[in-house]
Formats: C-alpha cells, sequence, structure tokens
C-alpha cells in the first residue's frame, strides 16, 4: 500500500495487521540513525550508508531509494522471501516507485493498493493539523504527494480516504478478496 505522506497509510496498516493473523509488516532497512523509542529490527533496519551501498550493489533489496538528504530506505529481498516462505502475505509501507517495481517482480502475486487523500488542499491541512512539518518540509511534502497521485491509475486498486471508516471498510474488503482467492 502506498500514500502520500498524511494520507493515513499507518494507521490503515495498523488496521489491517490486527485484522489479519497471515499479514506480516515488512520492516524496511534504513541509513537513518533511530529516532527515540524505534528499536532496530522492530521499527526499521538500522544499518550504515555502507552496508546499504553493499547490499545495493549485491542487489539484495527489492526496492530502495535515496532521498534528497541522503538518507536511504529500502525493503530486503531476504526478509521478504523469509515471510513469504512461512505463508504470510507481506505489507509494504514503501514509495511509489518501489511498490511499481515490486509489482513488476512479482507480478500478479503483489496487490497494490494507493490510498489517495480527496484532494491535495485536504492533505494539506493534515500534515499541519500534525505539527510536525516545517514550512519547507511541508512544501516539499505536498510537491511529491501531487507527483505521487499522478500514479495512481498504475495500481490495482485506489481508496479515497475521505472517511476513515469507510476507507477502511473498502480497504479491508479488497485485502481479504486477495488473501482469499
Amino acid at each position: 500500500m502506498v500514500s502520500p505522506s498524511g494520507g493515513g497509510k499507518s494507521t490503515m496498516t495498523k488496521r489491517l495487521l490486527e485484522d489479519f493473523d497471515n499479514l506480516k509488516f515488512s520492516v524496511s532497512a534504513t541509513t537513518r540513525p533511530p529516532r527515540k523509542g524505534e528499536i532496530d529490527g522492530v521499527h526499521y533496519q538500522f544499518i550504515s550508508k555502507d552496508d546499504f551501498r553493499n547490499r545495493v550493489e549485491n542487489n539484495e533489496f527489492l526496492e530502495w531509494e535515496e532521498f534528497y538528504n541522503g538518507t536511504m530506505y529500502g525493503t530486503l529481498r531476504k526478509s521478504v522471501e523469509n515471510e513469504l516462505e512461512k505463508g504470510y502475505f507481506i505489507l509494504l509501507d514503501i514509495d511509489i516507485l518501489g511498490a511499481l517495481n515490486v509489482k513488476k517482480i512479482f507480478g500478479d502475486d503483489v496487490l497494490a493498493i494507493f490510498l489517495a487523500p480527496p484532494s491535495i488542499d485536504i492533505l494539506k491541512e493534515r500534515l499541519e493539523m500534525r505539527g510536525t512539518e516545517s514550512e519547507e518540509t511541508l512544501k516539499t511534502r505536498i510537491e511529491r504527494a501531487q507527483k505521487e497521485m499522478a500514479y495512481a491509475g498504475r495500481f490495482d486498486n485506489i481508496v479515497v480516504n475521505d472517511d476513515l471508516q469507510l476507507a477502511y471498510n473498502q480497504l479491508k474488503k479488497i485485502v481479504s478478496t486477495f488473501i482469499n482467492s
């Protein structure tokens, strides 16, 4: 599942994981330092930039991205494969291009869902209400969201998160249908 920042992805992810025993969250690797309260292997796999680059060279990532500040994030192929071998469905929290790359690799074995805000204006309001964004990062997130929205039609499903409960019900039905097919 992908969504612009502030689209409700974290909330939806948490609820899906509570409702589906056979769904596992893929813990991404990152080069950024842990934030207060974050645990290595639970929230992220925290690795050095050199280790990350070596893993990229060894094709150990399904997808990865380097952000403007030099921080890298990625999904380790082995972590996903280990959970798939145990019979789990994997929930990835990744960016748009990463999701499209994973879809390209796994084809119809992947359910690619785009969780969309009702509008860019509402998304901006949500981000402002968080109170965690500087004016510069807010601007960057909105610009990125506008670009990401252009990719929505390339996903298997689009769920508009206008009303949290209605959007979740739609999302849950889509996931349940995929898992049970």
